[in-house]
């Protein structure tokens, strides 16, 4: 009976860790595709060159340097959980 529960315990907690790494993959690829965003409105800011397009590209990073602080606040933590998760359960 003690050995079933502890096998339960380390597929939940692997299920659990399983959770954890698709959420650091899916926050790092949206952190991907807005350096992307913001690197294609500055390439369309440099090829135009006029005072349109830098204004969009100053509102652009504006709007991505909240949304890419917001992102890594919750992104630095599950990555840590995430390395740290992975020692526990291989060890345990």
């Amino acid at each position: 009976m003690a050995v079933e529960r502890d096998t339960e315990r380390r597929l939940d907690a692997a299920t659990a860790l399983g959770y954890v790494r698709v959420a650091v993959y899916a926050l790092t690829a949206l952190l991907g595709l807005s350096l992307l965003v913001v690197g294609t409105v500055a390439l369309i800011a440099e090829v135009k060159g006029s005072w349109h397009w830098a204004i969009h590209l100053e509102s652009t990073i504006s709007y991505m340097a909240v949304f890419v602080s917001r992102l890594l606040f919750v992104l630095v933590p599950l990555f840590a959980v995430l390395v740290v998760g992975r020692q526990v359960v291989e060890d345990g």
